[in-house]
């Protein structure tokens, strides 16, 4: 049987496959990123029993299990480019969450703060981009569709993942964000940019939200602006309680991703068992 090293060369290939594929950026880097890691364990040589290994190596390194799973899937997706299908594991199988840690999800109170807190630090930008991602459901990475032509409108045309999805823009925001916009003599293009005229990184809006959290009063580990979607879908289903609707708006392919954002708190899903006084 003809030994199987994955080279920096397959890697190139691999990469470029990707990006044919019309994976975004931020896929294409962690696939690639996953693969290498996965090729300095294996020293280059890949065998099942060697993937079987690595899987365990991430186990025992405390890995969470979707980390594990999400690693193991940039390597199948190799294996399948390279036509080396024996060598594809599965996934560690996972019951699928009922409900989600009280301390791991945003509030819409601490949001709040957050938000108050970067406008007393005269941060008007973030104060904006907090509430564009929570008040739109958009992924961080889709700040850039945010224009000022698409606020004049009221509706941005987000094209991300080969799909492309209309998110609306609400007029309370589309005044502050046209405000904005002419305060900061940005007349067209992204409104959320750096001041060298580059669009906002997630690295910079990551670091300024963290910067916010002493002063707001919340635990650090529930600031990053993906919790500000997961807000928005909690809330939003909360009103409507119509999940494929909501899988449109977040731009999913499956509802069962969509799942994973509406799941409700323990202390919620408590409340919910003590109301039904099955209990004599």
């Amino acid at each position: 049987m003809q030994k199987k090293i994955l080279t920096k060369k397959l890697i190139e290939q691999f990469s470029a496959h990707l990006k044919r594929e019309e994976k975004s950026e931020n896929t294409t880097k962690k696939y690639l990123r996953d693969v290498k890691s996965f090729a300095a364990f294996a020293k280059g040589r890949v065998t099942k029993k060697a993937v079987i290994a690595y899987k365990e190596h991430l186990l025992n390194k405390n890995y969470a299990i979707h980390s594990v799973n999400s690693m193991i899937a940039a390597l199948n997706s190799l294996f399948s480019f390279l036509g080396w299908s024996d060598c594809k594991v599965k996934a560690i199988k996972l019951q699928r969450q009922i409900y989600c840690p009280e301390e791991k999800e945003l509030t819409k109170a601490e949001y709040m703060r957050l938000v108050n807190a970067a406008k007393s630090k005269g941060n008007r930008r973030l104060c904006l981009v907090l509430q564009t991602i929570c008040g739109t459901g958009i992924r961080v990475s889709e700040l850039k569709y945010i224009t000022v032509e698409a606020v004049r409108s009221g509706e941005a045309i987000v094209s991300l993942k080969g799909k492309t999805r209309s998110v609306f823009i609400v007029r309370e925001l589309q005044k502050k964000l046209l405000r904005y916009a002419a305060e900061q003599k940005i007349k067209s293009g992204a409104i959320f940019i750096t001041r060298t005229g580059r669009s906002i990184s997630r690295t910079n809006i990551w670091r300024e939200m963290k910067s916010l959290c002493a002063q707001a009063g919340v635990n650090p580990e529930k600031v990053f602006p993906h919790n500000l979607r997961h807000l928005f879908a909690r809330t939003f289903y909360g009103i409507e309680k119509d999940i494929a609707k909501l899988a449109d708006i977040l731009g999913h392919s499956s509802i069962n991703t969509t799942r994973i954002y509406i799941i409700s708190t323990g202390n919620e899903h408590r409340r919910r068992m003590e109301k039904m006084r099955l209990i004599i």
